[in-house]
């Protein structure tokens, strides 16, 4: 396996991020949190709804028929998912991307898109499972949005069936990258949550799906996000040993980091044909350079992946408060932060009462 360093094989060997000093590469006056961490990237959930049921994320034993989802009065408008993403643009944040959730189901999308591209400087960005996406992406893509995310576990139907447990067919979300990418939404990043024992067996033939496409697939370590998804370490297939197994098949090589914060550890074929990445939280822990916030689809801010709790943005935003103290709010929220909750997992962590990641989009 020579054409990937051997000390990006294990844990902490990778250059982009080791021993980063984050407080070194921002500018002064920038707000940052408790470990020097600058506020990028926000995402914003539309929906605590889904039509998938997948096992790590949404499990039908505990989303069943019976589950009680918020009610529309409870979730943020898009006038207060525009207010309040303006305010984080004026600490920094460029970048918003739309999460679940399936952000497709919230009607309307368009419509917040279109109010969000109209904040100077915002790029946004979606990550969806694909299943509307045929009918969505022309209006989507007129409406401004840059990007999307696709999450899509196997390019193998049976398997994907099996995942999703509501016996959806891979050909359908095939079909939605093929129309976002008709509509001219930028390429797609294709996010396959990787789970031992489940789908590591088709993972070869994903990556062959899009190996000569502008897409690039990302391969994500199975995560103990919430309390419902029956997360084991066992299951857990560490990236540096998928590496190793698509090197042999396609020789690899590391491509440096293209911004401060990025979560994937990227890869090039050195045939030229495409790219891949990597999301290590469990082995490879990235909450040095962690810039983001997360916004829940009733309006709390959470400021891990991995929080327990959030703060309530929306009870100041229908109390009346001014921008001012809206402001404040998320100066002080942003600055009390110290989350690094992957770089001190341990055995006793995964117990730990946690957002679900359906609630915050992931």
């Amino acid at each position: 396996m020579g054409s990937v360093p051997a000390d990006d094989q294990t844990p902490g060997g990778h250059p982009d991020f080791d021993e980063i000093e984050v407080g070194g590469l921002i500018a002064p006056g920038t707000l940052v949190d408790r470990l020097g961490r600058p506020l990028r990237d926000l995402r914003i959930s539309v929906t605590d709804r889904c039509n998938f049921r997948c096992r790590y994320c949404m499990p039908r034993e505990v989303f069943g028929a019976d589950f009680a989802f918020l009610p529309r009065s409870e979730i943020l408008t898009f006038e207060e998912i525009e207010r309040l993403a303006r305010l984080f643009a004026a600490r920094g944040v460029r970048k918003f991307r739309l999460t679940g959730g399936e952000p497709t189901l919230r009607a309307g999308l368009p419509d917040l898109v279109r109010m969000l591209k109209t904040i100077p400087g915002a790029e946004v960005a979606m990550t969806t499972n694909g299943t509307l996406l045929a009918s969505q992406a022309p209006a989507l893509a007129a409406a401004g949005l840059d990007r999307i995310t696709v999450s899509l576990d196997s390019v193998d139907d049976a398997t994907f069936r099996a995942m999703n447990d509501m016996d959806f067919p891979v050909a359908l979300v095939l079909e939605g990258i093929e129309a976002a990418k008709a509509a001219g939404i930028a390429p797609a990043k294709i996010n396959a949550v990787v789970r031992r024992g489940v789908n590591e067996h088709t993972l070869l033939d994903l990556a062959r799906h899009f190996r000569g496409t502008p897409h690039i697939v990302r391969f994500i370590e199975f995560m103990d996000v919430g309390t419902t998804n029956g997360w084991k370490m066992d299951e857990v297939l560490p990236a540096a040993e998928l590496v190793r197994m698509i090197d042999a098949e396609w020789p690899l090589e590391v491509v440096e980091s293209a911004y401060l914060g990025e979560v994937a550890r990227r890869y090039r074929y050195r045939d030229g044909a495409g790219e891949v990445g990597f999301i290590t939280s469990v082995t490879q822990p990235f909450c040095g350079t962690c810039t983001r916030a997360r916004i829940s689809a009733e309006g709390s801010v959470y400021t891990c992946l991995f929080a327990s709790d959030g703060v309530d943005l929306r009870g100041a935003l229908r109390r009346g408060d001014t921008d001012e103290a809206l402001g404040a709010l998320i100066d002080a929220t942003w600055r009390a932060r110290e989350d690094r909750y992957s770089e001190l997992r341990s055995e006793g962590t995964p117990g730990l009462k946690k957002v679900e990641m359906s609630y915050i989009g992931g």
